[in-house]
């Protein structure tokens, strides 16, 4: 199977509108689970919005892997990673396909993010497939999506933002790609103003 080389119909929004919509992004990483000691990916983490603020969370005795498969937006979560004083070899960051992880990671993590990706996947169900065959036993799979309203009610800064309506997803058709594949789910959490976290777990035998 072959992938564009990014999803269609995604792209890393301006930095200040996005710092507007969630200027706070450390206690949305809180709110999904994610806490001191754990090994995180961060799976197409862009210009490192998220990336970053996972560094604080885990500590020095977690981890952090950072995946993109356009390498001018790992260049820049790695300028936004310097800028912020975080020490070199803390965040490990990986060039590859997201469809590709498990002849990539050098190790198995025990928490999966995606942010504002799954929605412009071509194959959802063979990223879900890929994320549960990566991860730990046991382990944890978050996708953060925008709420499926209409682009026009999603505002930010006086402008409309986000993707375009008909890609938008409800936490039910995101559980129709995840849950065939093994996973089980765990819950979803509000993240205002326009978007919500749907977490599921691996089991621990699988």
């Amino acid at each position: 199977m072959t992938h564009p080389a990014k999803f269609p119909a995604t792209g890393m929004p301006e930095s200040d509108w996005w710092k507007v919509l969630w200027p706070d992004p450390e206690n949305v990483l809180r709110r999904l689970g994610i806490d001191f000691g754990v090994s995180v990916l961060d799976l197409c983490c862009g210009d490192g919005h998220f990336t970053v603020p996972l560094t604080h969370i885990v500590g020095g005795m977690g981890r952090v892997m950072a995946v993109d498969l356009d390498p001018a937006m790992l260049e820049k979560a790695k300028t936004r990673a310097a800028k912020a004083g975080v020490t070199n070899g803390a965040i490990r960051w990986i060039e590859c396909d997201a469809c590709s992880l498990q002849d990539t990671l050098p190790s198995a993590p025990d928490y999966v993010l995606i942010a504002n990706t799954f929605h412009g996947c071509p194959d959802k169900q063979q990223l879900a497939r890929e994320v549960f065959n990566a991860l730990k036993p046991g382990g944890k799979l978050a996708i953060v999506n925008w709420h499926h309203r209409p682009k026009e009610d999603t505002t930010v800064g006086g402008e409309p933002r986000g993707p375009e309506t008909e890609l938008r997803m409800t936490p039910e058709a995101v559980m129709d790609e995840v849950l065939p594949v093994g996973f089980i789910l765990h819950g979803v959490v509000e993240l205002p103003p326009y978007h919500y976290g749907i977490m599921f777990d691996k089991p621990k035998v699988s």
